[in-house]
């Protein structure tokens, strides 16, 4: 039996589709039939062989996350294509470890998972578990615009946030702040530090309690004269920079808590919880992001899309 698949030959080349062999579960796998995979940063990465794992064996299928079903159960799933030998979600079927599944609600739609995955995961995470995040805080959301700043917005608004401000550099992108629910909208389109910090403070109603940060560089500096004593910045992302001109004294004068996050960090337990949060948000009509749907035979056009940032959002393949 043989299924269509999109596979990566060369490093830096988008995909093709060829035809392969339904692949075979090992011990404590299963084989998953694929209903939407996106197109994610780490899969462009590290088909790109640009990742710190440096350049994967080739050929193979990339999709680094998928929704699927089995089992006449339909799950979200993740793979290490890309990351270790083996192939992902890109294709009409993927091997994964049953231990990896996670049971999505009934009804919820497919696509709409995908499109959020795991970076509405790290979103959240990022959020509420790193940067504690409660009920009545305010919150400022950098780069509010992509994937994971819409779902910050969007989650943040859930998890019960009182004001919350997103922050992007395009117009588009503000738009689609603004449509996720931000109270107030930011513009980014200034690197002059001190014209940032007033459009922030301006935005804000009253101090800020935790700033979501994607971007680093100017806008998290200019983003943390917003935050009260005892504030938190939460980074994971340096889109706009890989340093970041923070005031000392603003951050030893209100004794302000810097960290990171990253999703590698999360235990499978702690990862699945989070998809679980998640669907279900996308389930109730709480969670939204910005995504466009792409057949697998038209993996490639999807790819380049996604890559030079002309997508509608989240690429989705669906086989």
């Amino acid at each position: 039996m043989t299924m269509r698949a999109a596979e990566i030959r060369l490093p830096g080349v988008p995909p093709v589709v060829v035809e392969r062999e339904v692949p075979r579960a090992g011990v404590g796998e299963v084989v998953v039939e694929v209903l939407a995979a996106p197109v994610t940063p780490l899969d462009l990465l590290c088909a790109g062989g640009k990742s710190y794992l440096g350049v994967p064996r080739m050929p193979y299928v990339p999709g680094v996350q998928g929704v699927g079903v089995v089992d006449g159960r339909v799950v979200w799933f993740p793979t290490s294509a890309g990351m270790e030998p083996g192939d992902g979600s890109m294709a009409g079927f993927a091997v994964v470890r049953r231990a990896d599944l996670v049971e999505l609600p009934a009804g919820v739609a497919p696509v709409m998972v995908a499109a959020a995955g795991l970076s509405a995961v790290a979103a959240y995470m990022a959020m509420v578990w790193r940067g504690g995040l409660v009920a009545g805080e305010q919150v400022v959301v950098l780069g509010a615009g992509g994937v994971v700043g819409q779902a910050a917005v969007q989650l943040a608004r859930s998890a019960g946030a009182r004001w919350v401000v997103g922050a992007a550099r395009s117009g588009e992108a503000r738009a689609r702040a603004a449509a996720a629910g931000a109270d107030a909208v930011v513009a980014l389109d200034t690197d002059d530090h001190m014209e940032l910090v007033g459009r922030f403070l301006a935005a804000c109603d009253g101090a800020a309690d935790l700033v979501l940060d994607p971007l680093f560089g100017v806008p998290a500096a200019a983003a943390a004269h917003t935050l009260r004593a005892g504030g938190r910045m939460v980074t994971l992302g340096a889109s706009a920079g890989a340093t970041c001109p923070l005031d000392a004294a603003v951050l030893y004068g209100r004794s302000l808590r810097l960290s990171g996050y990253t999703n590698k960090e999360l235990t499978g337990v702690q990862r699945g919880d989070a998809v679980g949060v998640v669907a279900g948000a996308v389930a109730r009509g709480e969670l939204v992001v910005t995504h466009e749907v792409v057949g697998l035979g038209d993996v490639g056009e999807g790819w380049e899309r996604q890559a030079g940032g002309r997508a509608g959002g989240r690429v989705v393949l669906v086989p």
